[in-house]
């Protein structure tokens, strides 16, 4: 559950740059939005790697 709060709290630290590079053209706002979203692709999978080994356990 920890890497979950994780990847909510990356979400929402990459919504201010989302908007500036959307909504004012700032290119430097655009790379840090897309290293925002790679770090969040790396966590995601963390999750569900996390989620498959737990589900396996049980059976």
């Amino acid at each position: 559950m920890e890497n979950y709060t994780k990847l909510k709290e990356l979400v929402a630290s990459i919504e201010a740059d989302a908007e500036k590079f959307f909504n004012n053209g700032n290119s430097a706002a655009g790379t840090r939005v897309r290293k925002g979203l790679q770090e969040i692709k790396t966590l995601a999978q963390e999750i569900r790697n996390e989620v498959t080994s737990k589900k396996n356990e049980k059976k």
